[in-house]
């Protein structure tokens, strides 16, 4: 078999075989497929999509690719349950989630991402803290989850490596958006990782992948049925990505937001929101509460009780980083040598934002990748971010910029000034949940 035919199949809008997809996946894991071939094909199949069958079996191969955990023999007393965003500006929510439905009986072992695109990555964040160990023996990995509940890992050489390959790639080629490949990108980690449910939470707005309410939609069915051809329950919500979620963007600057959330001095409404909404459909996924009000009441009390900020602590320190981190995350977190606020051009009422060119400005600071194997500045982004509807001025700034040079803060601003739309009057206020779509 030949991976050019493979590819000009797929090119041509063919539909490939079962073996086909298995003998490319093979391929992927063991490298011996190079990256240009792989980049053709996801080209291809970002202008051809695939059907269904092909998703699935694509889904499942690189599942397989790697070790699948089981949970089975590890003497947990509650559900395993996981999130996955699509990713978006400011998007913080597992640090919160993960600790939050730990403290109310459920087991998350999340396998996350690095940055994707203009996004950013959950194993990019967590790296701010020091000492943390975001790949971890999976010996270390079940030890952290039994003990603390959680564990925010990224993606090991041995889990689902066909999908860790891929995912690189297409972060640079431009194939981000394609609903089969999102698809099975997510899924294969998540069927890896051995879950009982999984709640998806599916970003649609001028920062999200899906910048269309249909788009977001298709994905979200595309990921339930995928889900149930593996037996893994799924629900999905579709939350609002038109501008950054939170107060902060950036990767320490969103750890040290997670923190002062989860100690109960800041939660910011529209993050707040989101978490809720998520982890009360977690506990609903995993039949530890019935119905929406109990959950949000639990899940609230997760956090004011300070039991999620404790199941925090000892998940960073289990891999790795300061026993006291929730208490003097300050003296651990990078900090950035310049602080630049960025004021509007005008006074007003901040309108609108384009949430893409936001994620853009974190890149030119030195926050994300532009190609492949990019390291990244962990102290960078952007702080007291404005929220639409806001009112801007020459003393409230659109945010403030933490940067290591004038120059990439010079740039950066000029794209958070250009992405913001400032009008006379308070735009209308819009929900930041969408919709919860559940299996048929």
């Amino acid at each position: 078999m030949l991976v050019t035919d493979i590819i000009r199949k797929k090119r041509d809008g063919g539909e490939l075989t079962p073996d086909e997809i298995s003998f490319f996946v093979n391929g992927l894991a063991d490298t011996s497929i190079p990256a240009e071939q792989v980049s053709a094909f996801a080209m291809a199949v970002y202008f051809n999509s695939m059907t269904a069958a092909e998703a699935g079996r694509l889904t499942m191969d690189m599942a397989r690719s790697g070790t699948v955990l089981d949970w089975q023999d590890a003497g947990l007393d509650g559900p395993v349950v996981d999130k996955h965003s699509t990713g978006g500006v400011g998007d913080k929510v597992s640090f919160l989630l993960a600790p939050i439905a730990a403290a109310c009986g459920c087991y998350v072992p999340m396998i996350s991402g690095r940055g994707l695109g203009h996004t950013g990555g959950t194993t990019d964040k967590v790296e701010s803290i020091p000492g943390y160990n975001a790949t971890p023996e999976f010996q270390l990995f079940r030890k952290v989850v039994k003990e603390a509940g959680c564990a925010i890992i990224g993606q090991t050489a041995d889990l689902a490596p066909a999908d860790r390959r891929l995912y690189a790639i297409r972060d640079v080629t431009a194939t981000i958006e394609s609903v089969p490949l999102i698809t099975a990108s997510i899924l294969a980690k998540k069927i890896a990782a051995g879950l009982d449910a999984l709640v998806m939470d599916i970003k649609v707005g001028s920062g999200a992948f899906m910048s269309e309410m249909d788009k977001a939609r298709e994905l979200a069915r595309s990921i339930i049925a995928t889900a149930a051809s593996a037996n893994l329950k799924t629900h999905a919500l579709i939350t609002d990505m038109n501008e950054c979620l939170g107060s902060t963007a950036g990767n320490a600057l969103e750890i040290a937001e997670s923190v002062e959330y989860l100690r109960g001095d800041h939660r910011e409404a529209r993050l707040d929101k989101v978490v809720m909404s998520l982890c009360a459909e977690m506990l609903i996924a995993t039949g530890l509460e019935a119905d929406h009000e109990s959950a949000l009441r639990r899940t609230d009390e997760a956090v004011t009780s300070g039991n999620a900020a404790e199941v925090f602590n000892r998940m960073v320190h289990g891999l790795g980083g300061p026993a006291d981190f929730v208490g003097n995350y300050e003296g651990y977190l990078p900090g950035a040598r310049l602080l630049v606020p960025v004021f509007p051009e005008s006074a007003g009422y901040l309108a609108g934002t384009d949430a893409f060119r936001i994620g853009n400005a974190i890149i030119e600071l030195g926050g994300g990748r532009r190609k492949l194997g990019d390291a990244l500045d962990l102290s960078v982004g952007l702080s007291d971010v404005a929220a639409i509807g806001e009112r801007v001025d020459n003393e409230r700034p659109l945010a403030v910029i933490h940067a290591s040079s004038q120059q990439t803060a010079d740039t950066a601003a000029v794209l958070i000034r250009d992405a913001c739309r400032i009008s006379e009057s308070a735009p209308e206020t819009r929900p930041v949940v969408y919709e919860t779509i559940l299996p048929d």
